[in-house]
């Protein structure tokens, strides 16, 4: 029998980390050679991973919900002819010829050819390795008198294959760890405990071959605060966002406090924000105008046969408005570079559009966005917020944009202060769009009224360019027939 290893890509760009957010197969399944078997969000973005080999999943390392780093082995894959008998051969064997299969399949050499790769990244020659963990009371070790069955591997990160046929002992509790040992856990458990405030090594773990588990470390939090007895939580699925750590119900009564882990899409962004408001000086600058026209305008768009079947609103002419203010004023479109200490100006616009999703916010952009008509530019932003909103946005669409719109109004904001995206020049906050008393030919009358933001790195940006830009926004909005005549 041949178990062929399938490791976490290399996913590139300085990302040492994915989380598994869902698993698409199961042990036992069929898999071919480009079948996708896992999503996994990056700090970048959610991506679907496809095996590069056929043959019958073996077993699953890693549950969902937790993160692997890169290059280690997230799936075993049985690929010799007759694979579907053979795993059925493994389980009824004696439980002394699991481990020769064990040592057969760590020493097969890498296969030459195709490897592991994540579309778009590089491949990882790295190789994580894991010391040996001892055998535990009562608990068969994974070097020698027995195998973890699969199901045990996804929980363990065990690779070892399945499982003798004899029965299997009860399981026992080994004693907290020695004098000296450093406690076995997984860095989700450990990082569980560093916030719980608890000790691992003062943990009794119940886990296969004394290793710590969530439960283990839930247990010992809820001793620690209140006599009652723990409630036993089972590791988290996949979410849609990063949602408070489970704890005991005991520890949750008399908690004040809730630690959210912040991983992914949400950690990046926080990094991203905080050296973007420290290293580009920011200005901002504000603008309260009569939309009236341009709502009129997309009503009759909505209407037009030639424009049927697209998503026409007022963002769009926004998007619209901006594209000619650049081209009115072309050195806003620029970027900062630190090494040769000069501004690189740009004569494409790849328009960032700042989207609010359930792992966080994300600013992919619409490439080459000058460069498209209305129609065209319409159809950018449908496929841009529907991929945005289900997770499947890829990291170059959220690379090389140069400036962003951010629509606060549809929270009901008036307006903002927004953070620049790094590496951009300005950012456009939109506030939202109200009936307000306006005076318009002399009379006061209720008009369609918002506010525009724009804040702009002053190193690119003087006060009288980001000031004429934003008034050219501005009269675009007001007078929407100059999309016309300053095209």
């Amino acid at each position: 029998m041949t178990i062929r290893e399938f490791k976490m890509p290399d996913v590139g760009e300085g990302l040492t980390e994915a989380e598994i957010l869902k698993w698409y197969v199961q042990p036992g399944d069929t898999v071919t050679d480009g079948q996708v078997v896992c999503e996994v969000e990056t700090a970048k973005a959610a991506v679907e991973l496809p095996i590069p080999f056929d043959g019958v999943v073996h077993a699953l390392l890693f549950e969902e919900g937790v993160t692997v780093d890169v290059g280690q082995v997230i799936i075993s894959v049985e690929t010799a002819p007759g694979a579907g008998d053979a795993a059925q051969t493994a389980a009824a064997a004696p439980a002394e010829a699991a481990p020769a299969v064990a040592v057969a399949a760590a020493e097969e050499p890498a296969a030459e050819g195709r490897q592991p790769v994540l579309v778009g990244y590089g491949v990882s020659t790295a190789s994580t390795k894991r010391r040996p963990r001892k055998a535990a009371a009562g608990v068969p070790a994974a070097n020698g008198t027995g195998a973890p069955a699969p199901a045990v591997a996804a929980r363990n990160g065990s690779a070892a294959p399945a499982a003798p046929a004899a029965p299997a002992a009860p399981a026992v509790a080994v004693p907290a760890q020695p004098d000296g040992e450093r406690p076995l856990a997984k860095p989700p458990v450990r990082k569980l405990a560093k916030d719980l405030g608890i000790d691992l090594a003062s943990v009794v773990p119940t886990g296969d071959g004394g290793i710590v588990t969530r439960e283990d470390v839930h247990a010992a939090a809820a001793a620690a605060i209140a006599p009652a007895p723990a409630v036993v939580v089972p590791a988290p699925a996949a979410a849609e966002a990063p949602v408070p750590v489970p704890v005991p119900q005991a520890v949750e009564a008399s908690a004040r406090e809730t630690r959210i882990p912040v991983k992914g899409v949400r950690k990046v962004t926080a990094q991203a924000m905080v050296n973007s408001a420290f290293t580009a000086p920011h200005v901002t600058e504000f603008i309260t105008l009569d939309v009236t026209r341009t709502m009129k305008l997309v009503q009759e768009l909505k209407e037009d046969p030639d424009l049927q079947g697209l998503r026409i609103n007022p963002l769009l002419l926004i998007a619209k408005a901006v594209l000619v203010a650049i081209r009115r004023n072309p050195d806003v479109n620029a970027s900062w570079d630190e090494a040769a200490q000069e501004i690189v100006l740009k004569h494409y616009v790849n328009l960032g559009i700042a989207a609010a999703t359930p792992r966080g916010l994300i600013v992919p952009n619409i490439k080459d966005a000058h460069a498209k008509t209305l129609g065209e530019l319409s159809t950018s932003l449908s496929e841009l917020v529907a991929t945005a909103r289900d997770g499947k946005t890829s990291p170059a669409d959220m690379q090389n944009g140069t400036i962003t719109i951010t629509n606060v109004g549809v929270f009901g904001v008036d307006t903002g202060t927004p953070i620049l995206n790094p590496g951009e020049s300005a950012i456009l906050a939109v506030g939202a769009i109200k009936l307000q008393p306006w005076v318009h030919k002399g009379k006061v009358k209720a008009r369609q009224v918002t506010t525009l933001a724009l804040s702009f790195d002053h190193r690119l940006i003087d006060g009288e360019l980001g000031s004429r830009f934003l008034a050219d926004i501005a009269a675009v909005l007001e007078h929407p027939r100059r999309l016309i005549t300053w095209s």
